[in-house]
């Protein structure tokens, strides 16, 4: 009802030309129609397959000749009497490089006063050239609200049941709502076709549906290839330690997922983690968005540099307003030193301020519904301006695990390996790996394993003790940078 309001208070407002991107041309020609009757104007459709007809009539197929050329459709447009809406599907191949298109163009908007047309051009993706901008205004079709989703949901769930004699599909229901809301932001056509595919798939609407639907949401984007979706989520449970951590985001879980707009400028914005190296961090990542059950997107700092001045902004300002299509979900920033660090004044020191001033602006302007996860190997290289309340919410930093921590490491990374560790020694492991990092003691089981395979016996205490002893944990062999970053985190950041 809104999008019907606001469309026709554009048309009535005098504007003779209207961008409107959709891949729905359906659900597009359906809202241009209400729109002719509450303005009181003929509603007229143009393709280059179909011609030029009259869109509101029984029978809408064109009189004789089909018009195809763009020109004389324009022509046609001018000597028309009666005011009227012409709806051009994609119209944009011919909106570049033909200046007597752009010219008929003109002529009718510059005509308005005399001829009353509102020309609209439906396509997927339309700019026009500066000639007839100043003419023009953008619309978009609003995406469909949790009302409408329920009603598609139910229309669905009634199809299938027709199908399949009666019979109604399993709902977990914390899995539906979490798929509702996944689907916010696509369109009508879109949310249908992603109920359908999850019902049918299975019978059935379960937690493995809502990373489909995440995932399909994602490919809809038309991603770039410079950020991943990721589909390795894990749970808080799954990891070991981050005590202060979890508690932070368990008590902001729901303030972050709350879609009421005036709590937006309150939302939790996001958080930095930092520490030693192969201490967690990418995983505490990926446990935000696992037990939030939003989608998780990675983007890789160092990829975003393009040789062309310009270019390296642009690629993440397309980044960061995909990541806004696809909210609430959690955009992880690794490694986020390699794109944004204190540098010199060459002209990678350049691109690296522009970044940052391009990050900063979005961070600031941004109204919720991304919550950002910067990790950092290196945090001295960032500048302070990043760190600052308000940019985040809080800095944590990662440290070595301790013994009690290291002996559940253990025991997560054998019983993923399906080795019941009721079966080593898990103190006496988790004491002489002092000074191991996750990823180091998560080898160390590999290693020991692997060395086990190869001589034909079962994998013990032994084998891993073994491993432990051979390796030289990052801690030991790069002491001097551990503790200096050590020393740097305390009285500056949380502990995780």
């Amino acid at each position: 009802m809104q999008d019907l309001q606001d469309l026709a208070l554009i048309i009535e407002s005098h504007i003779p030309l209207i961008a409107l991107e959709t891949h729905d041309e359906h659900q597009a020609e359906q809202l241009l129609g209400r729109v002719a009757l509450k303005t009181n104007r003929d509603l007229w459709r143009w393709s280059v397959t179909e011609g030029l007809a009259q869109a509101l009539l029984a029978d809408s197929s064109p009189p004789g000749e089909i018009m195809e050329d763009p020109v004389q459709v324009l022509q046609a447009i001018k000597r028309h009497k009666s005011p009227a809406i012409f709806v051009l599907f994609d119209f944009h191949p011919y909106l570049h490089g033909r200046p007597d298109i752009i010219r008929h163009i003109k002529d009718i908007a510059l005509a308005y006063q005399r001829l009353c047309h509102t020309l609209v051009f439906v396509s997927h993706a339309l700019e026009f050239p500066a000639e007839i901008r100043r003419f023009s205004a953008s619309f978009d079709i609003s995406p469909p609200g949790a009302a409408q989703l329920a009603a598609l949901l139910r229309e669905e769930i009634r199809a299938w049941m027709r199908e399949h004699g009666g019979q109604r599909p399993q709902v977990d229901p914390a899995a539906l709502q979490a798929l509702l809301d996944g689907l916010r932001g696509v369109t009508l056509l879109d949310a249908r076709r992603l109920l359908r595919a999850a019902i049918r798939d299975d019978g059935a609407i379960s937690r493995l549906d809502i990373q489909r639907a995440h995932r399909a949401r994602f490919e809809l984007l038309g991603n770039a290839g410079l950020l991943h979706f990721e589909t390795d989520l894990e749970e808080l449970e799954s990891v070991a330690g981050l005590a202060n951590l979890k508690r932070w985001l368990q008590d902001r879980r729901a303030a972050f997922l709350d879609d009421d707009p005036v709590h937006d400028s309150d939302r939790p914005r996001g958080i930095m983690l930092t520490g030693v190296q192969g201490s967690g961090k990418s995983l505490a990542a990926k446990a935000v968005a696992g037990s939030w059950n939003t989608p998780l997107l990675r983007l890789d700092m160092a990829a975003l540099y393009n040789k062309y001045i310009g270019e390296t902004e642009k690629n993440l300002r397309h980044c960061l307003r995909q990541a806004e299509q696809m909210a609430p979900c959690v955009l992880w920033l690794d490694e986020v030193e390699k794109g944004i660090a204190i540098a010199g004044d060459d002209e990678s020191g350049s691109t690296s301020r522009r970044l940052l001033g391009t990050l900063l602006t979005w961070l600031a302007e941004r109204k919720g519904g991304v919550f950002l996860v910067m990790t950092a190997n290196d945090i001295h290289r960032l500048p302070a301006e990043l760190l600052r309340k308000g940019r985040l919410d809080e800095i944590f930093f990662v440290d070595l695990p301790d013994e009690a921590v290291r002996e559940h490491i253990f025991r997560l990374h054998l019983q993923r390996r399906n080795y019941n560790p009721d079966h080593f020694d898990l103190k006496l492991l988790a004491a002489r790996s002092h000074d191991f990092s996750g990823a180091e003691i998560e080898q160390a089981v590999v290693a020991a394993i692997h060395i086990a395979m190869a001589r034909g016996i079962p994998v013990t205490t032994a084998h891993i003790l073994e491993e432990l002893g051979r390796t030289r944990p990052l801690a030991i062999t790069m002491a001097e940078q551990v503790g200096a970053l050590r020393h740097w985190a305390q009285g500056r950041t949380a502990t995780a």
